[in-house]
């Protein structure tokens, strides 16, 4: 018996990865997609006997089985029962060349390759290799198949994204390096799999699962929060981030995993909603599941699920906090694309995840996949996690005021306020999107009212009455009217808005006016009184900033615009990591309806330019020119400018910016080496304790070499 003696396996590595649209991951490693064939050479010592008989063993996980759909054996040109076959192809003399299919439901992961070569009744057995094996949206039988190559090309391979921000009425375009094909980020998403509870508790029974894109999703929503394993990142909602990094400071998700990986699985602090999302998309995609990045503008955090967010204030207009309901300016979750089995065609398509920590399900911190259809329809009993959801982009929004004595009085119910500009990045280019037509039918309407109506029965939820509307005034603050509830409703006697004089810059006066008018034909005295704290994009209070109050005549119908400003003084202590605040105003009569006035304001970035000083070039070095201004009337020292972009630094750059005086215009000038060709994003951000970030990007076309 002469053994066959193979001298080495190629793995036709480039060939393999352009046929499988793995070209892109930096990685040595054979990475390929599940149901396609790939080739490998086997260059022989020895040349084959006619006898030899050839079976091939692919392998995952720690206990590979057969009957787990781990372990597939299979001989040449007859497909095994596992769907893994092999055939031989024509040869040059000294070597073999053989195709592999793995089937469209293989388990993902990494696999050990092993031939066993028999002659007569002897056997010898050689590792061929290893190599990755991922879901794969272009082949038809996959459930994470996408029909479209420009979606795939979005939604699988690109590499960084915009993450929107802000608030519903100044939408704010944020970039984010998803970077899910450098070097060690495969590896990374695989040891998340392998950290998971699910994995720990049984690992064979975790591998085996993982041939279904529903098990994988959820298992990684769990494990990019640290709730409950040891996962990638500490969420931190509170402004005090001493031991960590501010969540605003991120700029990508490639920082974060590698610390995670390098620091033996120690949580990433910290995190904020858009992080989790940015980490979780880069994972997901780095797997093959098609991902997207989503944000809901006003969405509701409904603890008890009754489809309604109680907000309480005082007699001064100071918001209470007298319930765990909440309502973010924004959240950000994901999407990702596959079918559901589990649930029936109609659900298949766009699947709702989101690692941010809000609550448990089924004992752990994870959310979805929840279809975006089952949102839509109000089946909100259906896996996993969907009335979470629905509460989210659907809640209706009702105010209360709490008396010193306890007692409280509903001011309005606004259905219309919750789930407003749900937005995703366009295909192709940084546009906004709007889905939120996928996840409700048009606010008002028949059809959405059912909804409501059947999520509530599902639920559980017992109301009495109709819902009321609000009074709307065409404005860009909320108005609320307080009813007397022993008496019918009362027409409102005044109104009045919130109207910011300028666009508010971070380091200058915030001058603010608000315009109450006499709506009957009676003399009035108005009892104002004002607040303004810097708050969270959650809309939890952080510091207050001012408080005021303000007696004001009004003559029938007359109209009166106050002005008042808050002075830099006055905020700058509390916007130094953030610049967000929320202005109230409450107007109290003698008799009849009060009136409460709202305006959340976003402090604006000062300029920051990126201009690249030459034609962007594969291998070929360029500088970078970035002219940064000191928005303060004082010096600011020690800050850092950074910048990252996948395919154009290999690392985060840092640069120190030591002194900038007060109002100056500073450049800073650095070389990057691209080494990627394709569309690409330069991100920048200046890092300074006397204000929070300002951040900046660039999209460049590198050429190839």
């Amino acid at each position: 018996f002469l053994a066959l003696r193979i001298e080495n396996v190629n793995w036709q590595s480039k060939l393999n990865k352009a046929a499988h649209h793995t070209s892109d991951y930096n990685s040595t490693e054979a990475i390929l997609r599940r149901g396609q064939a790939f080739n490998i050479t086997l260059n022989l010592q020895t040349a084959a006997a006619a006898e030899n008989s050839f079976t091939f063993i692919a392998s995952t996980g720690p206990c590979p089985a057969e009957s787990q759909q781990t372990k597939a054996i299979f001989n040449l040109s007859k497909e095994d029962a596992s769907g893994w076959s092999a055939t031989q192809e024509p040869s040059e003399p000294g070597c073999m060349n053989f195709t592999i299919f793995s089937p469209a439901d293989a388990v993902i992961g990494r696999y050990k390759l092993k031939l066993q070569i028999a002659s007569g009744n002897k056997v010898s057995s050689t590792l061929l290799g290893q190599f990755v094996l991922l879901f794969n949206p272009w082949c038809p039988n996959d459930d994470v198949y996408m029909a479209n190559e420009k979606d795939r090309r979005e939604y699988v391979l690109n590499d960084s994204g915009i993450i929107f921000q802000g608030l519903e009425k100044y939408i704010q375009q944020e970039a984010w390096n998803y970077g899910q094909f450098e070097e060690d980020i495969l590896d990374i998403s695989l040891a998340i799999l392998d950290r998971s509870l699910n994995h720990r508790q049984d690992p064979a029974v975790d591998v085996s699962n993982r041939n279904n894109p529903i098990y994988v999703s959820r298992v990684v929503s769990a494990m990019v929060n640290s709730n409950d394993e040891k996962g990638v990142v500490e969420g931190k909602w509170d402004g005090k981030y001493r031991s960590g990094t501010n969540p605003l400071q991120w700029s990508g998700s490639v920082t974060i995993l590698r610390k995670w990986y390098k620091r033996r699985y120690k949580p990433v602090r910290y995190g904020q909603c858009w992080v989790f999302a940015g980490v979780m998309c880069t994972v997901l995609r780095s797997l093959g599941i098609p991902t997207r990045v989503i944000t809901n503008f006003n969405s509701a955090h409904d603890r008890n699920l009754n489809l309604s967010i109680d907000k309480y204030i005082d007699v001064s207009g100071k918001t209470l906090h007298l319930t765990e309901d909440s309502v973010w300016n924004f959240h950000v979750w994901n999407e990702s694309w596959f079918i559901r089995r589990d649930l029936g065609s109609f659900y298949d398509g766009w699947q709702v995840l989101d690692a941010t920590p809000q609550e448990r399900s089924k004992g752990m911190y994870q959310c979805g996949p929840a279809s975006t259809r089952a949102i839509k329809e109000g089946d909100v009993n259906l896996d996993y996690d969907s009335s979470f959801v629905f509460a989210a982009v659907n809640a209706d929004y009702v105010t209360w005021i709490r008396y010193s004595n306890k007692r409280k009085e509903k001011i309005y119910s606004d259905t219309r306020k919750i789930g407003k500009f749900i937005s995703t990045k366009a295909v192709g280019t940084n546009f906004r999107v709007d889905v939120t037509a996928s996840y409700k039918y048009p606010e008002g309407s028949l059809k959405e009212r059912r909804v409501y109506k059947k999520a509530l029965k599902l639920l559980g939820v017992r109301r009495t009455g109709k819902r009321t509307k609000i009074i709307r005034h065409r404005q860009r603050s909320s108005v609320a009217w307080r009813r007397n509830t022993t008496q019918p409703a009362q027409k409102p006697s005044i109104s009045g808005k919130l109207i910011l004089d300028a666009s508010p810059v971070i380091g200058q006066d915030i001058l603010l006016t608000l315009a109450l008018r006499n709506l009957i034909s009676d003399f009035k005295t108005i009892r104002v009184k004002l607040s303004a704290s810097a708050i969270l994009y959650t809309r939890k209070p952080k510091a207050e900033i001012l408080q005021l109050s303000r007696s004001v005549k009004l003559g029938p119908a007359e109209e009166k615009e106050i002005p008042f400003k808050i002075a830099y003084a006055q905020y700058k202590k509390s916007l130094m990591d953030d610049r967000k605040i929320l202005v109230t105003a409450l107007c109290e009569t003698k008799q009849g309806a009060s009136l409460l006035v709202e305006k959340d304001i976003v402090l604006q970035d000062p300029l920051l330019t990126i201009k690249v000083l030459g034609p962007t070039v594969v291998h070929k070095a360029v500088n970078v020119q970035v002219t940064l201004t000191n928005p303060l009337s004082e010096v600011v020292t020690d800050c850092v400018l950074r910048a990252e972009g996948s395919g154009l630094l290999k690392e985060q750059l840092r640069i120190n910016v030591a002194r900038m005086a007060p109002m100056e215009s500073t450049t800073v000038q650095f070389e990057i080496v691209p080494y990627k060709s394709g569309t690409r994003q330069l991100q920048v951000d200046l890092v300074c304790i006397h204000f929070s970030d300002i951040k900046g990007f660039v999209t460049l076309d590198v050429a190839p070499a």
